[in-house]
């Protein structure tokens, strides 16, 4: 960009070299029509005087964010290539130098400019003043810098920085833990309108609107800039920018299937006077989120987490209800989610102190499950953190380790009203499967399910379960629960078998093994349930409901084909996410058994004939 100044002003024209200076800032991507840098990397202006300059000279920069700029806030900052100009106790301090390129006889001055490695993001107004005569007046904006060493959102790897900040283009992934999709999706956080778009979002979140002065100087954290992208992208508290619906209702809005770029939602938000898009669920949120991030220059990725609970209580346990029949309770307000989409942000947590213990990525989740500190929004969660199960720092860690490592504990509701807890029911190592994001560099998915816990069965699991128990309950008589007890094993064991394809429009074919361990004979009374899924762990409707008695001999075991025909679930078909199969038996102990199944139906393959040609369509 170029200013040509009136012809009364010692200054003749500032040239602001905006595409030699973004494409050094990694932002011509997105626009060389407008001066974009990344904090802490220095970016070359070019001033032309009327006159001679000399080195003993002084041109005064004058740089301004916000309603009300303050230089104790790092909000203003005043600076000169002969030296800092702030007063005491200024923050965000910028600086430049006359740079070897200047033709100062000809008055042609070429200034290095820093910002500051700390300066809060956003657009700038930037005045030029010489020592005598008017200034003249440009704007810039400023990002993130995951190049810069010593800011908060450092990332040391140029591959990880490539696809975290760079790419457009990822994946995300839905289905099951056993019959994982991947879902091509457009980012485009390097449309030239994101950038109007991306500082709208942030100047009509409440906290803006509240002390605008505060806000703005707090963009200079991404731990806070973060946390307010997380409640925007929601529209439950604001005038964030997606609206959430998971009953299948979507009249007047758009299905959260049909989306697959960020940048339709973003664009048709903006463009309505920051009325929230309908609809979204948690795939959409997360997806939009990921762009915003990546526009202000804060590493992101997209996850997804199998079989992730929903704790509502932060008890870090799930408690499921089924009637003395096996059926699944409809009113299950707490439930195992197929699955659930967030996203990582990377920077470094210098508010928990505890050194770079805590640094890199960050669980944060913008669809609107439960509160934080009033707000819908989630995180930034040290992923390290959930770990170890430091369920005591925060952001919202408690919730994003019941999402990953939460214990199920199922019980049976009796006819009279009371509750029976199934003791071989209660379930440590099924919460949490196969969490995924996209690999580095192409499009294979890469589990990270290690980096959120220590794996399923072994005893640093277990460990860490109970240290998050404690922690999070530290002043309650509950803090000393013990997760390790010994509990006698089974005496029949139950499985689902796969019996056949589990395709669309084809009856559903399973086997149920039995086999009794105990040194007698079982008599057993087995009840066989399928029902329709939403994909967030909720019942739509019950399908089959089967009552078997069988009698075991002492090490026998027997087979139970369980057929579902798609005359019974057909006209479900068009709505459910997924289809639970759950088998529960008792025995005249009054010992309760269980095996259950998470189906996701396949459509089936398509054939098309093109005259006498019969072309096959796989199947993905």
């Amino acid at each position: 960009m170029t200013a040509a100044c009136h012809s009364d002003n010692v200054i003749r024209k500032v040239d602001l070299l905006c595409q030699r200076n973004n494409a050094d800032h990694n932002t011509d991507e997105i626009t060389t029509r407008q001066l974009i840098v990344r904090r802490g990397q220095p970016f070359l202006i070019t001033v032309e005087m009327a006159f001679a300059f000399q080195p003993s000279d002084a041109l005064k920069f004058t740089v301004e964010t916000g309603r009300f700029p303050s230089e104790s806030k790092g909000t203003r900052s005043t600076f000169s290539n002969r030296g800092h100009m702030c007063t005491a106790g200024s923050k965000a301090v910028w600086s430049c130098r006359l740079d070897d390129r200047s033709d100062l006889q000809r008055g042609i001055v070429t200034l290095s400019v820093t910002p500051a490695v700390d300066a809060p993001v956003g657009r700038y107004a930037l005045s030029v003043e010489p020592e005598r005569g008017s200034a003249a007046k440009e704007s810039l904006v400023v990002l993130f810098n995951p190049w810069c060493r010593d800011d908060m959102v450092f990332l040391p790897d140029e591959k990880e920085r490539r696809e975290y900040v760079m790419n457009e283009q990822g994946i995300i992934y839905t289905g099951t833990a056993h019959s994982i999709t991947p879902n091509v999706w457009e980012f485009g956080q390097f449309e030239e309108e994101m950038v109007d778009i991306c500082l709208r979002l942030l100047d009509v979140n409440p906290k803006y609107q509240k002390d605008p002065d505060d806000d703005v100087a707090a963009r200079c954290n991404p731990i806070y800039v973060s946390r307010v992208i997380s409640a925007m992208i929601n529209s439950n508290d604001d005038r964030g920018v997606l609206t959430g619906c998971w009953d299948k209702s979507y009249q007047g809005g758009t299905c959260p299937t049909r989306w697959t770029s960020s940048v339709t939602i973003l664009q048709q938000w903006y463009n309505n006077s920051c009325m929230a898009v309908k609809f979204g669920q948690c795939w959409v949120f997360a997806g939009v989120m990921c762009t915003v991030m990546r526009f202000f220059g804060i590493p992101c990725r997209v996850v997804t987490n199998f079989d992730s609970a929903h704790d509502e209580n932060n008890s870090l346990t799930i408690d499921e209800y089924f009637d003395e029949y096996g059926l699944k309770s409809m009113e299950d307000s707490e439930g195992i989610w197929n699955f659930h989409v967030w996203v990582e942000g990377w920077m470094k947590r210098p508010d928990l102190n505890r050194g770079s213990k805590y640094d890199g990525w960050q669980a944060l989740d913008p669809t609107p499950q439960e509160r934080s500190e009033g707000v819908f929004c989630c995180g930034p969660a040290p992923v390290a953190a959930i770990h170890e199960g430091a369920t005591d720092l925060k952001y919202d860690i408690p919730f994003v380790f019941s999402e990953v490592n939460a214990d199920k504990v199922k019980w049976r509701i009796n006819a009279d009203g009371s509750k029976t807890k199934m003791k071989h029911l209660s379930d440590t190592s099924s919460v949490g499967q196969n969490i995924s994001t996209k690999a580095v560099g192409s499009f294979t998915r890469n589990d990270i399910t290690d980096t959120y816990k220590y794996r399923e069965g072994c005893i640093m699991e277990r460990v860490v379960y109970d240290n998050a128990v404690r922690r999070l309950n530290s002043q309650d008589d509950d803090s000393q629960r013990n997760t390790c007890e010994y509990i006698s094993p089974e005496e029949v064991e139950m499985s689902l078998e796969k019996e056949t394809n589990f395709r669309n429009a084809q009856d559903i074919k399973l086997n149920l093994k039995l086999r009794n361990k105990a040194q007698k004979y079982k008599r057993m009374t087995i009840f066989v349930n399928a029902q329709a899924m939403n994909y967030t762990g909720t019942v739509i409707q019950n399908i089959l409901h089967e009552k078997h008695e069988k009698t075991l001999q002492a090490g026998e075991v027997v087979n139970i084909p369980i057929q579902i025909p798609y005359s019974v679930y057909s006209k479900y078909s068009a709505n459910l996410d997924s289809m639970k199969v759950t088998a529960q038996a008792s025995d005249g102990d009054g010992e309760i058994y269980e095996a259950e199944t998470n189906l996701a139906l396949e459509d089936p393959p398509i054939s098309i004939k093109v005259g006498k040609t019969l072309i096959g369509i796989k199947e993905n």
